[in-house]
């Protein structure tokens, strides 16, 4: 039975090692499909001039709200709410029961319930406008597929954004056998190949950020509460990412100021697709990182702050 979207109840949210403003509130929200869905909100800090509008921070796979409370600092000293989600299957949201730790969707259409779901769940707190986009990485795949379907937001930035998968040469030779698969087969919710359960990573062998303190922060999170972690993908995810991502590259740009932000030391997503998205994009930009890994937003303190700086520059110019 479909139920309708909305807030039930407040929800836990993990202050101590989120590191962000202390006003911050996280609710349970419900999907149409009955997904037990968190939304966490920074109000914009009280301060002279008012609120310079409020940023929709789109996290990305394995993600959770708490991973973006220093961004929320950062844009609430720059006059910016912040209101962060945990997609379904990740963070304290509903998981698979067959798998918890196991990334699982059968289409990215389901995250569109989360978006339509979450954004219900706003409209009775008047954040103040204008609102922002932030995706990143599969959030990034999300929110272009919110602005196709009328996300109003006066400008977009994409970091890492999934446009494409950075595949490994074993998944790029499996992707046909992939679909079958994840299909008739029966093996969709089987990990994908190369993937597994969550599994601790070491500083020296992470292709995320080359900062020893940002890595810790984001390690540090799950190893204090180890139930926001979560392992591989399902074949059924990546065959919907396949699907998604080909589907998005295939339509016409928008017209809305958008950036997108890449490390050159990127090894996670496809820097391609997102280069040749952003060239055809009327009223867009691509910024490369020059050293920065997938965590732009999490990195060394010169190239964050360059991140930082050409997000907060679109947003000012876009809000003219």
């Amino acid at each position: 039975m479909l139920m309708t979207a909305d807030i039930t109840e407040p929800a836990p949210f993990y202050e101590a090692v989120a590191e962000g403003p202390a006003n911050v509130a996280a609710s349970w929200v419900r999907a149409a499909d009955g997904t037990r869905l968190r939304m966490a909100v920074w109000p914009t800090p009280n301060q002279e001039g008012g609120s310079n509008g409020t940023v929709l921070m789109f996290p990305g796979r394995t993600e959770y709200v708490e991973k973006y409370g220093r961004v929320a600092s950062d844009l609430a000293e720059n006059g910016y709410g912040m209101v962060a989600f945990d997609w379904r299957g990740q963070g304290l949201a509903d998981r698979p029961p067959h798998r918890r730790d196991m990334g699982h969707v059968l289409t990215f259409d389901e995250y569109r319930q989360d978006v339509t779901a979450f954004l219900k769940a706003m409209e009775p707190m008047n954040l103040p406008k204008p609102w922002f986009l932030i995706g990143h990485s599969m959030g990034g795949c999300i929110g272009l597929r919110a602005l196709y379907d009328g996300l109003d937001v006066e400008a977009a930035t994409f970091t890492g954004p999934m446009w494409g998968l950075q595949m490994s040469n074993l998944l790029r030779t499996l992707q046909p056998a992939i679909t079958k698969l994840a299909g008739p087969m029966g093996f969709g919710k089987t990990f994908a190949p190369t993937t597994g359960p969550w599994e601790p990573l070491e500083f020296e062998d992470n292709s995320l950020t080359t900062d020893r303190d940002q890595f810790d922060y984001m390690f540090r999170q799950t190893d204090v509460h180890p139930e926001l972690a979560l392992g591989g993908p399902s074949l059924s995810w990546v065959k919907a990412a396949l699907w998604e991502t080909e589907d998005l590259m295939e339509k016409t740009p928008l017209d809305l100021p958008a950036l997108a932000i890449v490390g050159t030391g990127e090894q996670i997503v496809d820097v391609d697709a997102a280069r040749t998205r952003m060239a055809s994009w009327p009223k867009g930009s691509y910024l490369s990182i020059e050293g920065g890994r997938h965590e732009v937003l999490m990195e060394a303190d010169p190239l964050r702050d360059q991140s930082l700086d050409a997000i907060l520059a679109l947003f000012r110019k876009a809000a003219r």
